[in-house]
């Protein structure tokens, strides 16, 4: 592997030009594929195997005349205070609105009045009232002249007297996204890479390669999308996660390439020696994350499935950029990506007189006596005291990782929207007007079947549907939690009827979930007396399977990431103890990260500092998610330092001066990696979406805890205490595993070539 990559990366210096140039067809290719694609389809969300998915699946069918695809919006009015909505004035204006709705768009399919039942959409107390604006098109095709129109709607409401607010999924959703803290995630980037390297071109490269990989794989999903059904937010994690590994890699590139200029091999040696060392540890790192994405496909959900796979196809691309345009962009400055300080020591050039006198009065001044760096003093200090390191990292991060035990999963929803938004006024009004579960009704489908025990449906009529839907209604109003179940209504064919359920309890509420469970339970049960196929949905009883889905393929997720990391590192290090312990840490990070989350978000805790309106349940996308991203920036960590260590170590070091060897020329680079990626996840914190400040929060924590923590600390506290044990590998094993050479054992022969400054000159 290492040999391979060598002569990769020597070929991709010397031709720097023809590699510059084919990156640059791809680059123009995508974007121009990109460009004259279909649009890509709207987002579709459905999860296989669900009994709230086979009733949605039975709605399609059997009601083909309800528009269940179309977008909706609830318009809640409030009469002004001391009035009701019933007043002749106040039903005027009322009756106005929805007149304009109703007219106020081509998307609308028709608006509903509330005075037709005002059992339903008055309440008791007569002061609030809603109306359901229902359009032809589904959310994502409402385009800005409905959005306005409806706006315009409302407002002249309001100018009237009433107090008019709006939620559903046709109601535009401001976007307080405006960028500016990824735009300060980027500056800190930048500036943390130029302490780094000391030098502007160092310091952009990583930057440069990370957005051309990003935008080529980025590119490539928009191309792909009308054939793969890849939706527009097919992307996001593609790009979240491309650009931060893509920084990662560069950096560990153009930081071993300076590292072995420093040891005066020349520039084409120094690049073919990066690619050959750290460009192996790059693939396999890659490799990992691949794996970590790609194993999103364990959870049964198209949605996340593809979003897993087009992030690990621009992962893929970032690795490859790393290998090959790096050191082609290398090539073309060999000294300037050198630290400024001392740059002529490089030069590969007759100097100028003007030089060579620089140069002789840099030689004149005295040596000044090397000093042990940070990351060398660190590690010193972790292998005489491991013990203590070791117990203070593991019992923090487990006591952090205690409010994990109490995690709550749930989907977002207006609930948990910003309180000055109006769909959370929307949702607000109706909870204290029409009770905490009117804003998550439940869906019951009941489809008659044959007696004769085949489950064949048995057709009859409208009225026969219906008397059999009521029936299970009555039976199901029994059930503790049921606030009103309403009268059933038939299809045409009269073998199937809907009814709708409300709780008493609102949608993210532990005892809403514990109701569905309940009246399924009890549907079950129903069954066998009405001869009847029972099912429950509803978004509400949808999220509620969305989230059990997660949680059941929680376990199986990790197993299979973990486990195949596990054998991927083995090749790697050689070692059945390193991979066992960067498995471990992962854990322990990730465990330490959800109990932080938890404790904030869902307990509430500095919630004023972090500006979170309403603590409630952790989104259920996040656990899986945050394993995903954190597991492939831990294991670039773990692989970028330890290899190093596995370097140092297998060219002879002793097991503790492999670890000083690891952290002197790995430590600060790891570090300046962790802190580039805590300040990109950090600008999402000063969103307003509190789901947004969570997932920025949650891998800010996660970055933190794991690179500073695990592979600053203990990881090097463990090495400290298992010495050559950490190397074992039983020989049978040792004899099974490929040998891909990570380390650049191969290259050891190659050594530095003689120069000198005087005879040389600064280019690049």
């Amino acid at each position: 592997m290492a040999t391979f990559l060598s002569k990769l990366g020597r070929l991709a210096f010397r031709r720097k030009g023809v590699t510059l140039l084919l990156w640059l067809l791809v680059f123009v290719g995508t974007g121009v594929a990109a460009s004259s694609a279909p649009a890509p389809p709207a987002d579709t969300f459905s999860m296989p195997g669900t009994e709230s998915q086979e009733a949605f699946d039975l709605l399609t069918e059997k009601f083909p005349d309800a528009s269940v695809d179309g977008a909706t919006a609830r318009v809640v009015v409030r009469a002004p205070e001391g009035t009701k909505v019933t007043t002749p004035a106040t039903r005027t204006e009322v009756e106005r609105l929805v007149t304009e709705l109703g007219v106020s768009s081509p998307q609308v399919a028709g608006v509903a009045d509330p005075y037709e039942s005002p059992a339903v959409s008055i309440s008791e107390d007569g002061t609030t009232a809603y109306t359901v604006v229902t359009y032809k098109v589904p959310a994502a095709e409402v385009d800005d002249e409905a959005h306005d129109a409806l706006d315009a709607a409302t407002e002249q409401a309001r100018e009237a007297g009433l107090t008019v607010e709006a939620g559903g999924d046709a109601v535009k959703i401001e976007q307080a996204m405006g960028g500016t803290g990824e735009q300060i995630g980027i500056l800190v980037s930048a500036f943390v890479l130029v302490l780094t390297f000391g030098s502007m071109i160092a310091a952009g490269m990583p930057l440069i390669t990370a957005l051309i990989g990003v935008g080529i794989g980025i590119s490539g999903i928009t191309a792909l999308g009308s054939t793969f059904g890849l939706s527009g937010t097919t992307s996001t994690l593609a790009m979240m996660i491309g650009l931060a590994v893509g920084i990662d890699y560069a950096l560990f590139i153009v930081s071993r390439f300076r590292a072995e200029r420093a040891e005066g091999r020349t520039p084409e040696e120094a690049a073919g020696r990066a690619v050959g060392t750290a460009g192996s540890a790059v693939v396999f790192a890659g490799l990992t994350v691949i794996v970590a994405l790609a194993g999103l496909a364990v959870v049964n959900i198209p949605m996340l499935t593809k979003m897993g796979l087009a992030a690990a196809g621009t992962v893929a691309v970032a690795v490859l950029v790393a290998i090959t345009l790096v050191p082609a962009l290398l090539g073309l400055a060999p000294v300037k990506v050198m630290a400024r300080r001392g740059r002529l020591r490089y030069a590969v050039k007759p100097l100028s007189d003007r030089q060579r006198r620089r140069a002789a009065r840099h030689e004149a001044k005295p040596a000044r006596r090397t000093r042990p760096n940070l990351g060398t003093r660190w590690a010193r200090y972790v292998l005489r005291h491991p013990v203590v390191v070791l117990l203070v990292g593991v019992i923090g991060l487990g006591t952090v990782a205690v409010p994990a035990a109490s995690l709550e999963l749930g989907l977002p929803g207006e609930g948990q929207m910003s309180t000055q938004t109006t769909q959370r006024k929307a949702y607000d009004l109706l909870s204290e007007s029409f009770g905490p579960g009117f804003n998550g009704p439940l869906t019951i489908t009941v489809q008659t079947v044959s007696a004769d025990g085949t489950g064949a449906t048995s057709a009859g009529t409208p009225a026969d549907a219906r008397r059999t839907g009521d029936e299970i209604g009555k039976a199901l109003a029994r059930t503790p939690g049921v606030a009103s179940v309403s009268p059933a209504t038939a299809n045409k064919a009269g073998d199937t009827a809907i009814l709708t359920v409300v709780p008493t309890t609102g949608p993210t509420e532990k005892k809403t979930e514990e109701l569905v469970h309940a009246l399924r339970d009890t549907a079950d049960d129903l069954e066998r007396s009405t001869a009847s196929r029972i099912l429950v949905t509803g978004q509400t009883a949808m999220f509620i399977d969305f989230s059990q889905t997660l949680d059941d393929a929680l376990l199986p997720y990790l197993a299979l990431v973990v486990g195949l990391a596990f054998l991927l590192l083995m090749v790697v290090f050689r070692s059945v103890l390193v991979p066992l312990k960067a498995a471990l840490g992962f854990l322990l990070s990730v465990a330490a990260a959800l109990g932080a989350v938890v404790a904030v978000f869902q307990w509430g805790w500095l919630a004023d500092v972090f500006g979170i309106d309403a603590p409630g349940p952790i989104m259920s996308t996040m656990p899986i998610f945050m394993i995903g991203v954190v597991f492939g920036l831990a294991m670039d960590y773990e692989v970028f330092l330890v290899s190093r260590m596995r370097e140092s170590y297998a060219h002879g070091a002793r097991p503790g001066e492999a670890v000083v060897d690891g952290f002197r020329y790995g430590g600060r680079v790891v570090g300046a990696a962790a802190v580039i990626m805590m300040s990109v996840f950090s600008g999402f914190i000063v969103e307003d979406n509190d789901f947004v400040k969570m997932i920025g929060f949650a891998l800010a924590i996660a970055v933190l805890f794991d690179a500073f923590v695990v592979r600053m600390a203990i990881v090097p506290a463990l090495f400290a205490l298992l010495g050559r044990s950490a190397w074992w590998l039983p020989k049978w094993l040792d004899r099974i595993l490929p040998r891909v050479d990570v380390e650049g054992e191969k290259l050891a022969g190659t050594q530095p070539a003689a120069r000198s400054p005087r005879e040389n000159t600064l280019v690049g």
